[in-house]
């Protein structure tokens, strides 16, 4: 078959996304390919189609069991021979898919970069014909990138290894030029053909609540009171945290299931099936944990604490509307998730890395901290932010918290010389929890016994709820009249911006922006479907057929489908050929029972 016939006849499409095609054609042409292209725009099409059309093996390198597995059932389900090796195979299972991939069985082989560098598999990949090796999630061959993964560094010793060198092709959702050129060279990719699609994701809304600590909670149980049947990913920064949240939800009766490192394997794998078998419709789980949740109709992300960089970000939160409907991408932000982050990043440890190698990633982490609380605390557009870090030229999108929002002008002159000369008074040597102290006239013996409570700035925010003073000097730092050093425990620098207030007294006002009001953003798709009648007829077929063969609903096809059966209604099985998302297989195993339910809905309507 040519690749339109594999598009469609294997995977129910009828042409290519941007850039996909050009892609295909590099590979098929035996050319080297990088892949920068966001969460949810087809990666996987992009080394599959040309697997299939190949003569040998192709090997595609990925770092988490699950989305292993749940490409793998895709491709079953599409009607495409395909395994993965990993550690979830028992020796048993793993002695059998050995031998059928010996036997020339698979044409496609997910396999874990670890296993990459083990003895048996090198001799099995020296045994079979293998004409390519795609690598996702390629950044984590960067030190520089959001998820460093020393196991990726071997991945390019294994191509010296094998007998003959097959086409590589490396994809990823989210690179900065830096790590880009990582890729090219860490990977010894051979005059590659790049691909930057953009990284804009418009089906998404972005927005930022910022809050204290304590009030997280009271934000997140409103957001998820206006979702309750929709599928959701809460990211915690610590496990303690997820437990804290998943408790609270269960006791409020969400159907909530949580994941993180202190679980057993046992209850991790059976905690993200009830999530991805739609038995539970909210995941709490550990930012700084590796789910590989693809489940393709997640409606919301909250991030309850804010990740360390905008790649973590923005990768995370792509989980979202992976079927192209609408979905919302929320931050819960407190001043704490500074100092949560700052402690992750002094207490790095990697047994692979010298001591060199972690001072450079702690500094650029800290680089990069910096950039999210930017995001965090500015008032300009949230995607256009992110899209201008990755290197993409971007308008506001007229869809995210900021543009959809009104702002207030703020004078805060008084109170900035006051938190200015406090830091003046005591050489810029404490961090925001002492200078807030002082001016607050604390009489905490440390204090006192440097004598501080005799300086002018004692006292002189007395009158100010410690909780808006740290946001104004959290205000502060993001205007550029201050700054926090990356020590161990980070204090307060001036800048000239802020030395030349005091200089000039009042003539040199401090005026900020604040969000005044936003509008009311919660809609949902289903409002493209002239009947619901006719959706939630289809969506319990898909449940039935799902739960017959024991695999996810999102696997049998996707609610876009769903929406496409509900506009095109299909009488025939003919006309479901033009149905997004089913191919051949699926029309084949499926379609009698989807016009089935059509019909029936017509004879029922027509009374």
């Amino acid at each position: 078959m040519e690749k339109y016939e594999v598009l469609k006849n294997i995977f129910g499409y009828d042409s290519f996304r941007r850039g996909q095609e050009e892609i295909i054609d590099n590979i098929l042409q035996g050319r080297d390919v990088l892949g920068i292209m966001p969460t949810g725009a087809g990666k996987s099409v992009c080394f599959q189609v040309p697997a299939l059309m190949m003569s040998g093996v192709t090997l595609v390198v990925s770092p988490l069991i699950s989305l292993m597995k749940d490409q793998v059932r895709q491709l079953i389900q599409n009607g495409v021979a395909a395994a993965y090796l990993n550690s979830s195979l028992s020796a048993g299972q793993y002695r059998k898919a050995s031998y059928n991939i010996l036997h020339g069985m698979y044409k496609i082989i997910y396999v874990a970069p670890e296993r990459l560098a083990t003895s048996g598999f090198l001799e099995l990949a020296n045994s079979i014909n293998i004409s390519m090796v795609a690598v996702d999630e390629a950044h984590c061959v960067s030190q520089w990138g959001h998820d460093f993964r020393p196991s990726y560094l071997k991945i390019s010793d294994f191509l010296d290894f094998l007998k003959q060198r097959p086409i590589f092709a490396a994809f990823t959702a989210t690179a900065t030029k830096n790590v880009r050129e990582d890729i090219k060279n860490l990977l010894k990719l051979n005059n590659p053909y790049c691909v930057v699609t953009g990284f804009e994701r418009k089906n998404l809304y972005f927005d930022v609540i910022q809050t204290s600590e304590k009030g997280k909670l009271a934000h997140l149980l409103k957001l998820l009171d206006k979702v309750r049947d929709e599928s959701v990913i809460i990211y915690c920064g610590t496990r303690k945290k997820v437990e804290e949240v998943f408790e609270i939800l269960a006791r409020r009766g969400f159907r909530a299931a949580r994941y993180h490192a202190g679980l057993s394997d046992v209850e991790r794998r059976r905690n993200q099936e009830d999530f991805i078998y739609d038995k539970k419709n909210i995941f709490v789980a550990t930012n700084a944990f590796g789910m590989g949740i693809n489940k393709a109709d997640v409606r919301m992300i909250v991030h309850f604490n804010m990740p360390k960089n905008i790649e973590n970000y923005y990768q995370e939160a792509g989980r979202a509307g992976r079927d192209g409907g609408h979905a919302k991408c929320i931050m819960l932000y407190s001043d704490s998730d500074f100092y949560l982050n700052s402690f992750f990043i002094n207490n790095v440890v990697n047994d692979q890395l010298n001591a060199e190698q972690l001072e450079n990633i702690r500094n650029q982490d800290y680089k990069n901290l910096s950039k999210i609380i930017r995001y965090c605390k500015g008032n300009s557009c949230y995607q256009q932010y992110i899209l201008e870090y990755f290197g993409e030229n971007s308008n506001s999108c007229k869809n995210c918290g900021n543009c959809l929002s009104e702002f207030e002008q703020v004078d805060l002159t008084t109170q900035a010389r006051k938190i200015f000369s406090c830091i003046v008074e005591t050489d810029e040597k404490y961090g925001i929890n002492m200078v807030c102290d002082i001016l607050k006239g604390s009489k905490n013996s440390r204090i006192l016994a440097l004598g501080y409570d005799s300086i002018l700035a004692y006292g002189a925010l007395k009158k100010i709820k410690l909780v808006d003073l740290k946001s104004y000097i959290r205000e502060l730092i993001f205007d550029g009249y201050l700054s926090l050093d990356n020590g161990e425990y980070p204090t307060l620098k001036m800048t000239q911006k802020a030395k030349n207030v005091l200089i000039e007294g009042l003539n040199q006002r401090v005026i900020l922006k604040r969000r005044k009001s936003r509008k009311n953003i919660f809609k949902s798709d289903k409002t493209q479907i002239n009947d619901k009648i006719l959706y939630d007829a289809i969506s319990r077929l898909r449940t039935s057929l799902a739960d017959s063969q024991n695999v996810p609903s999102y696997i049998i096809f996707s609610n876009k489908t769903i929406i496409h059966i509900c506009k095109a209604l299909p009488t025939k099985i003919d006309d479901l050929f033009e149905i997004t998302g089913l191919g051949q297989n699926k029309i084949k195993k499926y379609g009698k029972y989807i016009i089935d339910v059509v019909n029936n809905y017509l004879v029922n309507a027509s009374k």
